[in-house]
């Protein structure tokens, strides 16, 4: 069998909640509020990305991520580019992606001991609908009032900069050697198929790290290469693939070649790793 419902993996975080989203049970109301879902594979070896559900009630850190080469000098696998899809979101909610202007590793230190980096960072307001993709490097910040799919590479390996007073560690001197403090540039918007490829669907990022594909209902063929897993990710709907029902707030992993139905009005999400769609 090619695909594989995963099983998930609730996390608590104080800047969770207890109402969480379709799919997904809200936790009780005495108990502590769930932050993120993850979508855990049973396969050996540890896979490439990672599939999670973010319930934000309040701002996250400001934070950054190492790339490759400096996530391996540190002894960890890979780096960690990581992706948005908006689910939903207050009227003012906002996501912090790069700085307002460009900033001396030096000037983001200070800024990051003093406080001053939370008045320094693009808080862009972010709706519904909205994707954004973050290359490692980005000093960013998730906050309140959203609900969101998040697409990255697979490693737990965060440097908090800034975490407005709380007594939580941060990590400056890794974090600021890791950071990129510029303002953002999105990447560029992915071609769209050719009419004669006879695709339905948009690519909403490929590459540097992974592919993300969005595709509504019908079926379709998807033929992985060898030794390349995929994440295919319901936003909306239900289906199956090679004979593995799934539905919203599910996951499920492909390899080699699968058969994939999705019902009429269904939003699905696939991610591989690459720079390059399949």
């Amino acid at each position: 069998m090619t695909a594989t419902l995963l099983a998930t993996k609730r996390v608590e975080k104080p800047w969770g909640r207890h109402d969480l989203w379709p799919g997904f049970p809200d936790p009780a109301p005495d108990s502590p509020p769930i932050g993120e879902v993850w979508f855990q594979t049973p396969h050996a070896g540890e896979p490439e990305l990672l599939i999670k559900y973010l319930f934000t009630s309040d701002r996250l850190s400001v934070q950054v991520h190492p790339d490759d080469a400096e996530a391996r000098a540190a002894g960890y696998p890979r780096g960690k580019d990581e992706a948005w899809l908006i689910l939903a979101a207050e009227p003012d909610a906002t996501i912090a992606l790069g700085t307002l202007e460009p900033m001396t590793k030096d000037e983001l230190r200070a800024a990051s001991l003093d406080g001053s980096i939370e008045h320094k960072l693009d808080w862009k307001p972010v709706k519904a609908g909205e994707f954004y993709y973050s290359q490692a490097g980005t000093v960013h910040a998730i906050g309140k009032g959203l609900t969101v799919i998040e697409l990255q590479q697979n490693v737990d390996l965060t440097y908090r900069l800034y975490d407005y007073g709380s007594d939580r560690e941060l990590h400056l001197d890794a974090g600021v050697a890791a950071s990129n403090p510029v303002p953002f540039v999105p990447l560029p918007t992915p071609a769209p198929d050719s009419v004669s490829a006879g695709k339905d669907r948009t690519i909403l990022a490929e590459g540097p790290k992974f592919v993300i594909e969005r595709f509504g209902g019908g079926a379709r063929d998807i033929t992985l290469p060898e030794g390349v897993m995929a994440w295919l990710v319901p936003v909306t709907g239900s289906g199956v693939a090679d004979g593995v029902a799934w539905k919203a707030g599910e996951c499920v992993t492909l390899t080699g070649a699968c058969h994939v139905v999705a019902e009429a009005g269904a939003d699905v999400l696939l991610t591989y790793p690459g720079d390059k769609r399949i």
